[in-house]
């Protein structure tokens, strides 16, 4: 058990007797990439929000690291190591692409505002700001105010400024949504990048995404566990096909979660 980071047991979310999350039993192994997947209305979004504590549980619990965090507030959640993206990735547009980053890592030494630290201190900030573009391949945009960035490199800082709070594990929501194919193409290979040393659960519609760099795939179907496995196990599952609109294993490659 000590190879699993992330646990769920049992965990469930009604709301005024409709049931969006039921019963589920997740596990996330420590190192993975592991993919959330499932019709729409599935309950992906608020299983999301059940783990980063934006939702309450009905019943159930949560452990991370063998710890029970199911009564831990969102806050408390980010700082035991659990990051998703959208928390601290609400980009501010008129500020430069560094200047982004280094929000991420201040807040990441307990506070927003450093006017007292020194100018070297900044410059050690800038530094690591730095190190982070490179590893999200923005560089060359340092200086680029966010509102010009293109969409796909804006996901790319998001991503930027949730490593900046150094994260255990990282929560992407539909990372690639929205993207073009190069955008896509980016951006995956991104995320298998930035995945060294980590872990990262993510929800995610494109499936040619999911095939390529997923290590173990959790298929929900009206709040349920349908099925787990690797993507050539779930891609061949009747009960997948058959929740993907009656796709055979070679067409839900191209179906929309």
């Amino acid at each position: 058990m000590t190879n699993v980071i992330l646990e769920t047991k049992r965990l469930t979310k009604e709301f005024k007797g409709f049931t969006a999350v039921s019963e589920v039993n997740l596990q996330v192994q420590r190192g993975h990439i592991h993919a959330l997947i499932g019709p729409n209305g599935a309950g992906k979004t608020t299983c999301f929000n059940l783990l980063t504590k934006f939702l309450v549980p009905t019943s159930g619990e949560i452990l991370f690291n063998g710890r029970d965090i199911t009564s831990a507030k969102p806050a408390q959640i980010s700082r035991q190591g659990i990051i998703r993206s959208f928390q601290i990735s609400a980009v501010f547009p008129h500020m430069t692409v560094l200047e982004n980053v280094r929000i991420g890592l201040q807040r990441s030494l307990g506070t927003s505002f450093h006017f007292w630290k020194s100018a070297k201190s900044l410059s050690n900030l800038n530094d690591r700001a730095m190190q982070l573009l490179a590893e999200v391949d923005l560089t060359e945009f340092a200086d680029t105010m966010t509102v010009d960035l293109p969409y796909g490199r804006k996901r790319a800082l998001e991503i930027a400024t949730t490593l900046a709070m150094e994260p255990e594990m990282m929560l992407l929501d539909e990372p690639t949504q929205g993207m073009g194919h190069e955008d896509v193409h980016r951006v995956t290979e991104l995320i298998k990048k930035v995945s060294a040393g980590r872990t990262i659960l993510m929800v995610e519609h494109n499936m040619s995404v999911v095939s390529g760099i997923c290590d173990k795939i959790s298929v929900l179907q009206r709040g349920a566990m349908l099925a787990e496995g690797t993507y050539a196990e779930v891609s061949k599952n009747p009960k997948v096909m058959e929740a993907y609109m009656g796709c055979t294993s070679g067409e839900l490659e191209g179906a929309h979660a």
